[in-house]
């Protein structure tokens, strides 16, 4: 089966989010109020209002008439942006294979117009070649892992970076210690191919990758992993997601001052870098 994305159901969902909430507010409705009118439970009205669920079409057509919603232009808009949002992804169908922090972390990776990712150990998913993901991912494996487990998250990971491929991708900048570059100067048997997609991809106008020597010190190799994301509409807070050897974390509305100390933190890890020209020198030397 292909794994070819599809667009993002988050997108439809987040802009379907923030009409609802802009349309409660303006009939001066509580979230209790809405629940209590709705049959609903109040989680189900924040849950929707925070855009991590989808609404039916029916219950959607309810709820802009409670809103006094009845401009039948304005109704289409919204009944088709709630279709949008309960479209089928392109990685639903691995939902119960990985986890669902991941696959969350998915949905707003292909949402977002800014990632930015930060690695001290490890190539971060969307730079690797599939021989270096299936490396690692057969490496860190628990003993006993099936095969074909290990063969599906290499396949998803290779549909990730297809994101970098799209007619509009969005702005990827990857901070990574000089140790991982070291490690895979190690694996002999991918290293070559790996500098050399590394420096292809460097080289795309929407990619930025820099290298923290470890003459650099201070925040070098101490510090967890971390990718940050930012999307196009200033009302969608941004994301962090903490990817873990046993766990996955998202970060998101609820965390917003973590979500922002991470922020600066990329920023400060950044400054420490060689920076685009000199990562690129430096990794196509290796090349060579």
């Amino acid at each position: 089966m292909s794994t070819d994305p599809g667009p993002s159901p988050l997108v439809p969902r987040r802009r379907l989010r923030t009409e609802l909430r802009r349309a409660r507010a303006e009939v001066g409705l509580t979230q209790d109020q809405v629940a209590a009118a709705m049959d609903w439970s109040l989680s189900k009205v924040i849950r929707i209002e925070n855009g991590t669920v989808s609404i039916s079409t029916n219950d959607l057509r309810v709820l802009l008439n409670l809103y006094q919603i009845q401009d039948r232009p304005r109704v289409d808009d919204l009944v088709e942006l709630a279709r949008a949002s309960r479209q089928p992804s392109w990685w639903g169908k691995h939902r119960g294979v990985v986890s669902g922090q991941y696959l969350q972390y998915i949905e707003y990776e292909e949402a977002a117009t800014v990632l930015r990712s930060y690695q001290s150990i490890l190539l971060p998913g969307l730079l690797q070649t599939e021989e270096y993901a299936a490396s690692i991912i057969r490496k860190l494996a628990p003993t006993g892992t099936p095969a074909e487990l290990m063969r599906t998250q290499v396949e998803v990971r290779m549909a990730r970076q297809r994101l970098l491929e799209q007619a509009e991708p969005p702005v990827y900048i990857s901070i990574l210690d000089e140790a991982v570059i070291q490690h895979i100067v190690g694996e002999r048997n991918v290293a070559e191919r790996q500098i050399t997609r590394l420096v292809e991809l460097a080289r795309r106008p929407n990619v930025t990758i820099e290298v923290v020597p470890f003459t650099a010190g201070l925040y070098n190799g101490i510090l967890q992993a971390f990718l940050h994301l930012e999307f196009p509409d200033p009302e969608d807070a941004d994301v962090v997601f903490l990817e873990g050897a046993t766990r996955d974390t998202l970060l998101s509305n609820d965390d917003a001052g973590e979500v922002t100390e991470f922020r600066e933190l990329f920023e400060a890890i950044r400054s420490m870098s060689m920076g685009p020209a000199r990562t690129l020198s430096y990794l196509t030397s290796l090349v060579k």
